[in-house]
């Protein structure tokens, strides 16, 4: 996957500047992929020369005047390519676990603290998630969100986020009871 079709994704419900792009990336899309701000805003220049996304310029009283981006027809149609493509399995690539796969020949209190760290990060950003779902399905139950909520595309990538971000917390914790229990 490019930086290109995320970015389509994120526009896909309503136009947004730069600045609220990466602010939906860094709460609703960190979860599947990251960018950076300036990324994000080469990515849109290259979007739009290329008829993917449409800009507007809205002319501000108070601030400096912003562009607003929406997907075209067709970045619409180039999102629909990219999911008829088979999609490419992932890989983890993770600092901590080169950290880990060294346990044996590094200091535990350090690898615990840096476990705990990790741990700490997952459980915040699993809260963040909660909020999020919740937000998006209101007073429906969750069973009756799915089946007749307007948008669960967000919905369902944030689930992968907050099972994701359990799932690290959880891996960091038993590390940690592992490593103290061998430091014993």
């Amino acid at each position: 996957m490019a930086l290109r079709h995320a970015v389509l994704a994120a526009l896909l419900d309503e136009e947004l500047s730069g600045y609220q792009l990466a602010k939906a990336f860094d709460m609703g899309v960190a979860n599947f992929w990251h960018a950076q701000p300036q990324q994000l805003y080469a990515e849109l220049a290259r979007l739009e020369k290329e008829g993917l996304v449409d800009g507007r310029e809205v002319v501000q009283d108070a601030r400096p005047n912003k562009r607003l981006f929406r997907v075209t027809a067709d970045g619409l149609a180039e999102l629909e390519r990219f999911a008829a493509e088979s999609a490419k399995p992932s890989f983890i690539r993770d600092d901590l676990l080169v950290k880990v796969q060294a346990a044996d020949h590094l200091d535990a209190g350090e690898l615990i603290a840096r476990l705990t760290e990790r741990a700490e990060f997952a459980e915040a950003k699993a809260t963040q998630f909660e909020a999020l779902l919740k937000g998006m399905r209101g007073d429906r139950a969750e069973a009756e969100f799915l089946r007749y909520g307007e948008r669960i595309g967000p919905y369902l990538t944030c689930r992968r986020g907050l099972a994701f971000e359990r799932a690290n917390r959880d891996w960091c914790r038993e590390v940690i009871d592992v490593l103290r229990a061998r430091s014993v």
